[in-house]
């Protein structure tokens, strides 16, 4: 494509040069042709001055002066030639004739004897013609100069077309260089002509389409991964269920398995669309109290168990879709593995938000929920620039969120 273009290019600049070299050249002849046709028709008209003159002092017309122009006293005098070519009534002519001669004519309506009497100047100008002598002459040197002046024209086309569209060469040719994944910067992203803006508006639409096609690569592995888990207890649950009635604990697991894909779905297409939500100032005091009741409708869970070290306004920089999400998948885990009893503890201090759940002693450790989803918490806590950390114990386990502040 990018030949193409700058052939086309050199195509134009060429053929407009030439072109325009082609319209000088015919303009010129016409300057050239016209000056020498108003020369000799002045020249005619000085003379038809001086022989009004000498016929209104003399009487008679008398010869010319100039050996170039003839006198005739009537149309039936002038040369054979002539009246071919020029009828009786027109006042003057430009005759040429197959022998050589070139003639300019000019009528002259004069007085004599006190009777009009029409008389006849006759120029044969072939002698003194300049533009017809100048193509055997000089048309050698002529031709020679202007191929010349062409052939650099030329040249300084196809200088004008490979400077003007190089840069456009260089980013086509970076731009097909861009591997996935791999970060895109284009040389001419600081120009400051609308190279420079294309090269920027690419270099934007390269990562976003890298960061698109990221989240669903993401997106399609998180969903093989941890959907898996919830799958294989239920269908395992419901195999069973064909040789044994279905008990409570059988439902309670089906039921935790439903839950466990709602809020993982919910996870996915969140970070999904991580990129298009807008970051915003959220208070998270609010968001954790709408979480802590929701934790106690869904859970039954009492809420003499909490402990709650908050200020009275807490402003961070986040979203709340996701913070909501966060807060809630990491209360629901601390049940999961904590039990019903468990004492559950929030504390915030110096951009650090601590959730902290007692563990019951020789609970069995359980591979599901918490420790399962601990990568989609990070990438939760990451998509708003946060960061989590867990930091699992005998008797507790902490988790520790660390927020982005208000600025």
């Amino acid at each position: 494509m990018s030949k193409s273009i700058r052939r086309s290019l050199f195509a134009a600049l060429a053929g407009f040069t030439v072109l325009l070299c082609l319209c000088y050249t015919g303009l010129a002849l016409v300057i050239a042709y016209v000056t020498e046709d108003m020369l000799v028709q002045r020249l005619l008209e000085r003379e038809a001055v001086a022989v009004g003159q000498r016929l209104r002092q003399h009487g008679e017309l008398t010869p010319s002066g100039s050996d170039l122009i003839t006198i005739y006293g009537s149309y039936l005098a002038l040369p054979q030639a002539v009246r071919e070519k020029m009828p009786a009534s027109a006042t003057r002519a430009e005759v040429f004739t197959t022998t050589g001669q070139h003639y300019h004519v000019l009528a002259l309506d004069l007085v004599a004897a006190g009777q009009p009497q029409r008389s006849y100047l006759l120029a044969d100008v072939a002698p003194v013609l300049v533009v017809s002598r100048l193509v055997p002459e000089v048309g050698g040197v002529v031709l020679g100069v202007a191929l010349a002046l062409i052939a650099l024209a030329l040249l300084l086309a196809y200088w004008l077309a490979r400077r003007l569209v190089q840069p456009l060469q260089r980013l086509a040719q970076e731009a097909k260089q861009c591997a996935p994944g791999s970060a895109v910067h284009f040389s001419a992203r600081d120009r400051p002509d609308e190279i420079g803006f294309l090269a920027r508006r690419l270099e934007t639409t390269f990562d976003a389409l890298q960061s698109a096609l990221q989240r669903e690569h993401a997106f399609a592995r998180d969903v093989s991964h941890e959907l898996r888990t919830p799958l294989t207890l239920m269908h395992n649950t419901l195999a069973l269920a064909d040789a044994h009635p279905l008990t409570a604990e059988g439902q309670a697991q089906l039921q935790q398995g439903v839950d466990d894909m709602r809020a993982t779905i919910e996870v996915l297409f969140a970070l999904a669309r991580a990129e298009q939500l807008p970051g915003e100032l959220v208070e998270l005091r609010g968001c954790i109290e709408q979480c802590l009741l929701r934790l106690l409708d869904d859970f039954s869970w009492d809420a003499g168990l909490l402990t709650l070290e908050l200020p009275d306004r807490l402003d961070v920089a986040g979203n709340g879709q996701l913070i909501m999400l966060l807060i809630n998948n990491c209360l629901a885990n601390a049940l999961f593995h904590g039990g019903p009893d468990c004492r559950i503890s929030m504390a915030f201090a110096q951009g650090r938000l601590s959730i902290v759940n007692t563990v019951p002693p020789g609970q069995p450790q359980r591979v599901q929920g918490f420790a399962h989803g601990q990568n989609l918490l990070l990438r939760l806590a990451q998509a708003m620039r946060w960061d989590i950390r867990f930091h699992p114990g005998e008797a507790h386990y902490r988790v520790d969120i660390f927020t982005l502040q208000k600025q």
